[in-house]
């Protein structure tokens, strides 16, 4: 039998639930679950998962936890699914299980998520993943998982180690992603897909959280609305292209064809403002509009978002202490 692969998933919402029942379907995982304000439910009753491709399932791991802290060891990976709203507090709460051997892995939305963690633990493997899951959480515990599902896995490389370590997990964390019944692709150069989604999300997290109207009620709402996305989204990719990102402008007319071919949705950021909890505004916004400026790449319509979303997000952060 394999050897026993210990991993811990830190941040127990809708797409961490979904992760934490895909890598506890192999026989070689023992799980360790982080949670916050399902902990009691998932302690106690297990965490249910309803999915159209999985079927019903309830997940009873190893571990459920209210801090890393008292985990009381170390980890082989260490995977973070949590929204990414203080990105750089995290490595701390996190440094108690991270030993010699412990590799990260973040699936989270947004991009420079990783230089935390590299920050932190210079010398620890990093996977990073961009997630195309449908999820909801309406109860605590209770997971509904719709028939989008796909993750795109790839290394941020580390020059402190061999490319043949990095590979190694890669292809391990990789094999237990595979084990659960889950789509993935490995990618070559993962911050491609990284940026990529940005796009998607700069454009539709943000004009469906400020609007509050869903995605084809925002592009039938006036002749300038859908020239201002296609300009939002130019913006995002010249900025991905001068930090070296190779994303092609024909990106734009796909996401566009993309979201015309769906059926009306809201976003994640326009769920979390609806429902007065802090939102990933700096990890999808922040990022780009301070590498433009680094850069020196124009982005109007970026700023003026990012700048309304922060203050919103200064009400809600308020709210929620």
């Amino acid at each position: 039998m394999a050897d026993q692969v210990n991993v811990m998933l830190y941040g127990l919402g809708a797409i961490g639930s979904f992760y934490a029942f895909i890598l506890n379907q192999s026989n070689r995982v023992r799980l360790t679950v982080v949670a916050r304000s399902n902990y009691e439910a998932v302690k106690n009753n297990g965490l249910h998962i309803s999915s159209i491709n999985h079927g019903d399932h309830v997940v009873r791991p190893a571990k459920v936890l209210k801090t890393p802290a008292e985990a009381g060891e170390t980890y082989d990976y260490v995977v973070c699914v949590h929204k990414a709203i203080d990105q750089s507090s995290v490595p701390k709460q996190l440094a108690p299980v991270v030993g010699e051997k412990t590799c990260i892995v973040i699936i989270q939305n947004g991009v420079g998520n990783e230089d935390p963690f590299r920050e932190a633990f210079p010398t620890s493997p990093i996977l990073s993943c961009v997630t195309w899951v449908g999820a909801k959480q309406d109860q605590p515990g209770f997971v509904k998982h719709q028939a989008s599902e796909n993750t795109q896995i790839g290394i941020f490389p580390n020059k402190k180690l061999d490319a043949a370590t990095e590979k190694s997990r890669l292809d391990e964390f990789a094999s237990l992603l595979r084990a659960g019944g889950t789509p993935l692709d490995v990618e070559a150069n993962i911050q491609v897909q990284r940026w990529e989604k940005v796009v998607w999300n700069c454009a539709w997290n943000s004009l469906t959280t400020l609007t509050m109207l869903d995605t084809h009620t925002w592009l039938k709402s006036s002749d300038d609305s859908m020239p201002m996305t296609r300009r939002l989204m130019r913006e995002v990719i010249d900025v991905a292209r001068k930090c070296s990102v190779p994303i092609q402008y024909n990106l734009i007319d796909t996401l566009i064809d993309r979201i015309l071919g769906m059926p009306p949705i809201g976003s994640s950021m326009q769920i979390d403002c609806k429902m007065g909890r802090p939102m990933e505004v700096d990890v999808i916004l922040g990022t780009p509009v301070r590498k433009g400026r680094e850069l020196g790449v124009p982005v109007p319509t970026l700023e003026v978002l990012y700048t309304l979303l922060q203050a919103i997000n200064v009400r809600l952060k308020a709210n929620a202490a």
